[in-house]
């Protein structure tokens, strides 16, 4: 499992790396100009039982298309074993899920990722870090409205970021 980590989290910096290096532009002085581009992380979080549940959306709010972005979200708990992830996501730590947005044009959404995860034991409330990795290297004015943490008590309630 950790080799299999290893080989996607090298794939996805080399992604990353790629896309950085072909987005952003130069001025007529040769200096560097990155896009802007306003991410937004908006969804629930709930816990019953030792299983926690986040729904995800990312948006991008503009002026700028992005080809992709990354989201990062990172557990206050253990997860219980080895757990499958929806599509564009992967661990990256025990306690960091990865998720990739595809390309976001101005105004739209990301893809909508769906997390049923079991955690080690019956937690009473479980932390969820939601934040904005990587945005395909855009400036972003607004960055209160892309990292939210996210306290989760074990009453299977959704707590809205």
């Amino acid at each position: 499992m950790y080799a299999k980590r290893k080989v996607l989290w090298a794939a996805s910096v080399a992604a990353v790396v790629m896309v950085v290096a072909s987005g952003v532009s130069a001025d007529a002085g040769g200096r560097v100009i990155a896009p802007e581009a306003d991410m937004a992380h908006h969804g629930h979080a709930s816990l019953t039982n030792g299983r926690l549940g986040v729904s995800l959306v990312t948006e991008n709010l503009g002026p700028a298309n992005l080809r992709n972005a990354t989201v990062r979200l990172t557990l206050s708990v253990r997860p219980a074993g080895a757990q499958a992830l929806p599509a564009g996501c992967l661990w990256s730590a025990d306690q960091v899920i990865m998720c990739a947005t595809g390309a976001l044009r101005a105004g739209g959404t990301g893809r909508h990722f769906v997390l049923d995860l079991r955690t080690v034991g019956a937690p009473d409330e479980v932390v969820v870090n939601v934040a904005t990795q990587w945005n395909g290297g855009a400036g972003d004015r607004n960055p209160r409205n892309n990292e939210h943490r996210v306290l989760t008590p074990a009453t299977g309630d959704p707590y809205v970021f």
